[in-house]
């Protein structure tokens, strides 16, 4: 199986640094949403947060967030982000932190997150293996019907679908691999890459065309068995409809291991 990280891709990263000390970035085409390319998905601001979540713990390998939900307030513009983080509620073995991202000087996503200190090795005979597919050969990169081959996330990450589609409404299991860093010049952690391709359940799952279908999501939750190892993630994920205009995005992901979470999305599904 060939390696194609960074093949293809014509970004150095989802953000460029601007004073990263002080959260200050810059956003690249690698972030464009697929059907507006002056805003962004929903998944490299989602990890953008996770990065100043984590850097408000004292360890973050030994209290690694249990669970996220990143709210998007509105559309998020391409442009200047700010990133800020505080811990709302300290503990020695459980802790909440809240996260702020401003787009352009606008207040564009919030974020919560829970802390869970790990004692390795305590519960190891209480856990069980989990079967996952082998990650298929190479794959032609196709997106949504009536995106641009061009479109900038898509680019920016290998899909790899076991079953389903772009093209394919229903269910989906796909292994998905970033193939940039989220900023220029740093390694982003397995979990930060997690939650860039964590936002596209609903994407990945969508019951009807997209071309005649919104599938708004307002948040994203994903919570945590334990952290990721590794490149890849593989996505399990399905929509259903409601009789009233809404829906649900729900599904695991999982590593080369196993599983790691569960994603959930409530959406706003409605005809364009």
């Amino acid at each position: 199986m060939s390696d194609s990280r960074h093949q293809s891709v014509d970004q150095p990263a989802y953000y460029l640094p601007v004073d990263p000390g002080a959260g200050l970035f810059e956003s690249t085409k690698a972030t464009e949403s697929p059907w507006d390319s002056s805003s962004q998905h929903g998944g490299p601001p989602a990890a953008l947060l996770l990065r100043a979540i984590d850097a408000t713990a004292a360890d973050p390998v030994a209290m690694p967030v249990a669970r996220l939900t990143v709210d998007m307030l509105a559309g998020i513009p391409q442009g200047r982000m700010r990133t800020e983080a505080t811990v709302v509620r300290p503990g020695k073995r459980v802790e909440m932190v809240e996260a702020s991202l401003y787009a352009n000087d606008t207040l564009a996503v919030r974020a919560t997150a829970w802390r869970i200190r790990r004692d390795e090795g305590t519960t190891a005979e209480h856990a069980r293996a989990d079967a996952v597919p082998p990650v298929p050969d190479e794959q032609p990169q196709r997106y949504f019907p009536g995106t641009s081959p061009d479109w900038g996330y898509g680019r920016s990450i290998d899909w790899r679908f076991v079953t389903g589609g772009y093209d394919d409404p229903g269910p989906a299991t796909v292994w998905a691999r970033v193939r940039i860093p989220l900023v220029e010049g740093e390694e982003a952690t397995p979990q930060q890459r997690l939650m860039v391709v964590a936002d596209s359940a609903n994407g990945l799952s969508g019951q009807l065309p997209m071309t005649e279908w919104l599938f708004i999501p307002p948040t994203v939750t994903v919570t945590f068995r334990r952290p990721p190892t590794g490149e890849w993630t593989l996505l399990d994920v399905a929509t259903t409809i409601g009789l009233d205009g809404t829906g649900l995005a729900s599904g695991t992901l999982s590593d080369a291991d196993g599983l790691v979470a569960a994603v959930a999305q409530p959406l706003l599904v409605a005809r364009r």
